[in-house]
């Protein structure tokens, strides 16, 4: 193999690992936004409930992700750096999972 088709894989490999990452805060962002406009908008407690199941599950479900990246990280150490750089996109949920959690629950009201 050349060295320019390892580097094109090793590039391919790690702009993987951000676009998974990328992705997944995507998926969450998208179905929390869902969920909040939609029970601002109807006033329906099922997108409430199905807000607070995202809430619960989703965390479950980028903390696993996360762990698992730095597990890979650490495993191979050349991504290391994508890794964590997938990980600060997947921290950016926290923040925004308390402000619709704050503005779900003052709506509650």
């Amino acid at each position: 193999m050349k060295d320019s088709e390892i580097i094109n894989q090793k590039i391919i490999k790690n702009q993987e690992i951000l676009y998974f990452g990328k992705s997944l805060f995507a998926l969450c962002l998208v179905l929390g936004s869902m969920c909040l406009i939609g029970y601002l908008t109807t006033r329906m407690e099922e997108f409430a409930i199905g807000g607070y199941m995202l809430l619960v599950f989703g965390a479950f479900l980028n903390i696993l992700v996360i762990l698992g990246l730095l597990i890979y990280g650490c495993v191979y150490r050349s991504r290391l750096n994508e890794c964590l750089k997938a990980i600060g996109i997947l921290l950016i949920n926290i923040p925004i999972a308390i402000l619709y959690t704050a503005i779900g629950l003052n709506s509650l009201h």
